[in-house]
């Protein structure tokens, strides 16, 4: 999946990209063809700067979800070895106790 978001320049109308992760609130970027600064706000009275920034919360979104996914699949395996590893390391500590 691409993560990246296609950004409209509001003085130029060239488009370029942007990747997901960077496109928050605060962020500011320059177009590649006329340089002129672009201010990522989610309250901004630009389209193409809200469109950019919706389009980026949801392929951030989809992101997460497959990374869950992903984690979720393999992790069953994984934390029922750690938690084994706990179970023997707290028992010899109680033997060393005992002792």
């Amino acid at each position: 999946m691409d993560d990246s978001v296609q950004v409209h320049c509001t003085r130029c109308k060239s488009v370029f990209r942007e990747r997901a992760a960077r496109l928050r609130g605060g962020y500011s970027r320059q177009c590649p063809t006329c340089e002129v600064i672009l201010f990522f706000e989610d309250y901004s009275p630009d389209t193409n700067i809200k469109r950019a920034m919706t389009t980026a919360r949801r392929i951030r979104k989809e992101l997460r979800e497959l990374e869950v996914a992903s984690l979720a699949g393999t992790g069953s395996a994984g934390t029922s070895r750690s938690f084994a590893g706990r179970r023997q390391s707290a028992g010899r500590e109680e033997g060393e106790d005992e002792d």
